[in-house]
């Protein structure tokens, strides 16, 4: 008799994008989180400090937000050669969004199919050329658009964003869940608006609560990576078009965004290390 014992983790559903190392997905149970501002400064910080390769997709199909953050317009070029959609860039990150390929204010009305349909073009119809990280913006909640990122390419894993109120972290919990059918790592949990930082005395109040995500993810198992303050200078660089991250990146609000970012790289090369372990073949008579 022969028994196989591995330490390889079960590969999830997709295949490789061609030219990307690893792909990885910030979600979100709920919408109002900041989830698009985390991806969009963890991207940004990969790339300036972590000295990364990186792409930067936006797959909220309904609400695109990144193009904007990223400060890029217009409509991208054509790769005559592949017949594949050149991705902008700005601050050394490639970026591809629907608001890119849709009017402005228009809303997007589309079932299941059509959604699934427009990931899978932002995926495998664009040129995203060699990447080390291709961070991936997805909808809030679980549903199409999670499913079809899924099962059309190979993600690295997951980064879970969640503020410290109850009813966030109630839809953390479903998020997780998910990726876990699915056979995605979680890479860890993100607590945004953890605490407002009073510039003048320096006191920390914890208003939506206090190290909620921090204690959902020990209970569930899983890598707490970061917590982000309350704080205007986030939202006002994220709606400029200069996130906090390129605009002052000394400030303790870009370094917040650094150390997630350095926890990203780790558990990547964690993983990267296990999947590379050799299997292991015990044979009994």
């Amino acid at each position: 008799m022969t028994r196989q014992f591995s330490t390889n983790n079960q590969k999830t559903l997709g295949p490789k994008l061609e030219g990307v190392k690893d792909v990885i997905v910030v979600s979100s149970g709920k919408g109002g989180v900041g989830k698009s501002t985390v991806a969009t400064n963890l991207a940004l910080a990969l790339s300036s400090f972590c000295q990364k390769s990186v792409g930067l997709m936006d797959a909220d199909i309904y609400g695109p937000s990144i193009h904007r953050m990223m400060n890029l317009s217009g409509k991208p070029q054509v790769n005559e050669a592949t017949r594949k959609l050149i991705p902008k860039s700005n601050y050394g990150v490639k970026t591809m969004s629907m608001g890119f390929l849709v009017q402005e204010d228009a809303p997007t009305i589309w079932r299941g199919p059509m959604v699934m349909t427009a990931v899978d073009q932002l995926l495998h119809q664009v040129d995203w050329g060699e990447l080390d990280i291709l961070v991936v913006d997805l909808p809030p909640g679980t549903g199409d658009a999670q499913l079809s990122i899924c099962q059309r390419v190979h993600l690295s894993g997951a980064v879970i964003v969640s503020t410290p109120q109850d009813i966030a972290l109630i839809d953390v919990k479903r998020g997780v869940n998910m990726f876990r059918k699915l056979n995605v790592p979680i890479l860890g949990v993100v607590e945004n608006m953890s605490y407002f930082k009073c510039s003048n005395c320096g006191h920390k109040d914890h208003i939506f609560g206090h190290d909620g995500a921090k204690l959902t993810a020990e209970n569930m198992g899983l890598n707490f990576i970061g917590e982000i303050p309350l704080h205007t200078q986030i939202r006002e660089t994220s709606d400029s078009g200069r996130p906090v991250v390129i605009s002052d990146p000394k400030s303790d609000r870009a370094a917040s965004f650094l150390q997630i970012a350095r926890n990203v790289v780790a558990e990547l090369e964690k993983l990267d290390n296990q999947s590379t372990t050799p299997k292991i073949t015990i044979e009994e008579d």
